[in-house]
């Protein structure tokens, strides 16, 4: 019988009791704080990246995992008796994890090694992950763990509410006279996952606003719906997070259990501090 390993990248965004439960290998992101470097997840969590970024004035660089890091995760998975590898990256349009992870795989050709491309991140790509791992659990097939993945990156929606632009700002992803007068005015950018990437979808003026928009969006896309799983993501925003899914339940039919997840470093130092947002399966 074929024993599959799931295999994934920190910006899944998967907490590490979840990861744990379900036999799930994170691959970490890199996050260099001038000559230090630490693995997301493993060695800085959010808090303790916006603590330094605080107190330095600087943002970290992130980086992909080598094809090296893969390769030690895929050949210790075959060494503890698994027989193949399903491994979900991040978006391929947004890090050079999806290629690591390819070039690893490469490097073992007489391995049974399926990458596959969530073109989403965060719990986008976490529930697919949980997906293929459920599955394995259940029935231990390596093919319905790929197709119930794949069902879950076509019926996945992400929507979040930035809660500041400084970080965007700090990084210069926006000028900054741009993040000073969005600043006055309050302005909140709603952000999606459009084209296997994270963009801007709107913009409103007010964090209360920005929360309903995000709530209004999902109810839209769950419309004669049911929707299946929930996420709730975060950055370092745990009460906010939580007024949010009671604006949800208040709005729509949610499941009985929502994961609670941070974004984690990879992702958290573009977004800045305070984002919340909601990941939804519509079922079909």
């Amino acid at each position: 019988m074929t024993k599959t390993a799931i295999i994934t990248d920190t910006d899944a965004s998967l907490p590490l009791e979840i990861a744990r439960k379900y036999n799930i290998v994170q691959v970490p992101i890199m996050v260099q704080f001038g000559e230090e470097s630490f693995k997301a997840v493993y060695d800085i969590d959010d808090a303790e990246t916006f603590a330094r970024i605080d107190r330095t004035g600087k943002l970290p660089t992130t980086s992909a995992p080598s094809p090296g890091q893969f390769l030690e995760a895929y050949k210790t998975a075959f060494a503890q008796g698994y027989n193949s590898v399903i491994c979900i990256t991040v978006s391929s349009e947004i890090s050079a994890t999806h290629n690591a992870a390819i070039n690893a795989a490469a490097l073992m050709p007489e391995h049974d090694i399926t990458v596959l491309d969530s073109k989403s991140l965060s719990m986008g790509q976490g529930l697919m992950v949980l997906a293929a791992a459920k599955t394995i659990e259940n029935d231990g097939s390596k093919e319905n763990a790929i197709v119930a993945a794949q069902s879950i990156r076509e019926r996945t929606h992400l929507f979040a509410a930035l809660s500041t632009l400084k970080y965007l700002a700090m990084s210069g992803r926006v000028g900054q006279i741009a993040a000073g007068i969005a600043g006055l005015l309050d302005v909140k950018p709603i952000l999606t996952i459009r084209s296997s990437r994270l963009e801007m979808l709107e913009k409103v003026r007010t964090q209360s606003r920005a929360w309903q928009r995000t709530v209004d969006l999902t109810v839209e896309k769950a419309s004669g719906s049911q929707i299946e799983k929930m996420a709730i993501i975060h950055v370092n925003a745990l009460e906010n997070a939580q007024k949010l899914e009671g604006l949800l339940r208040d709005f729509l039919p949610c499941p009985d259990e929502i994961i609670y997840a941070q974004l984690t470093p990879g992702l958290s130092v573009h977004s800045g501090a305070g984002l919340v947002g909601v990941v939804s399966v519509i079922r079909e």
